[in-house]
């Protein structure tokens, strides 16, 4: 099966997934973060200069809906290994950010016989601290409002007023939150059993950390990057947790050059 530029619907195992294709090249596997593709388009046209980018958005996202029993970031991964199964994809450059980041490294633990690259971008997933340790940010703790301003380094970034935003944005963002919640709430944004696996992860490896995360600190990026062989660790300035947003053109530079081989 060949996709081409745009958006189509594409069945996985009687899942329903919708996909945006840009670019041609080589393949990238961008997985998108908790907001859904709120404000990535900016990212993904870099990256689609010099690749074929293919953006499945995840069930309970975007207008496609969660089958009943879809309930982790366990299942997104097999159902993204399956995709690339399904599109007989090879040598694919696998780029996610924050949950979207999780997934990835979901999906490298279990099989990277497709895959040749994995970025992973302010990604949650495991756990660092003790048990009484906070490591991710309480999203759920504060209105969409405040914790925008927790997310973002450049504070631009919140000046949206959001009873001014159509309800087709409104009910996306809606839809974001809720499934964010399904898929990671408890255990809070993480997998117990991810970091004790990690060491399965046998291709190049990049981690790109937005310098200013209050989200996810850089510390944490840190101590993620270590239980993974060989992996790099670089910090972008000036952004907070989805760097993709606040610094484009830096994050698809760094994604494209590690992707490359430079």
């Amino acid at each position: 099966m060949t996709l081409t530029d745009g958006n189509s619907a594409v069945e996985v195992n009687g899942i329903e997934l919708e996909i945006n294709t840009r670019g041609s090249g080589r393949p990238i596997l961008f997985l998108h973060p908790e907001i859904g593709f709120d404000r990535a388009g900016p990212m993904l046209d870099l990256l689609a200069k010099k690749a074929k980018v293919i953006s499945p958005t995840n069930p309970g996202f975007g207008k496609a809906k969660a089958p009943p029993n879809f309930n982790s970031t366990d299942d997104l991964a097999y159902l993204y290994l399956d995709l690339l199964e399904k599109l007989d994809l090879r040598d694919v450059a696998v780029v996610g950010t924050g949950l979207g980041g999780w997934v990835a490294a979901q999906m490298a633990i279990k099989s990277t016989a497709r895959m040749s690259r994995l970025v992973l971008i302010d990604a949650f997933g495991v756990k660092n601290g003790d048990r009484v340790t906070r490591d991710v940010f309480d999203m759920y703790y504060v209105t969409e409002a405040d914790l925008a301003k927790v997310v973002y380094f450049d504070q631009k970034f919140t000046e949206r007023d959001l009873s001014k935003l159509p309800d087709e944005e409104l009910y996306a963002m809606a839809r974001a939150r809720e499934s964010t919640s399904l898929y990671g709430w408890k255990p809070y944004m993480h997998d117990p059993k991810l970091k004790g696996r990690l060491h399965r992860i046998h291709i190049p490896t990049l981690f790109l950390w937005g310098a200013e995360d209050k989200i996810v600190a850089p510390d944490y990026g840190r101590a993620y990057a270590a239980a993974v062989p060989n992996a790099k660790f670089e910090l972008i300035d000036r952004a907070g947790h989805f760097p993709h947003v606040e610094q484009p053109d830096e994050t698809a530079r760094r994604a494209l050059t590690f992707i490359e081989g430079n």
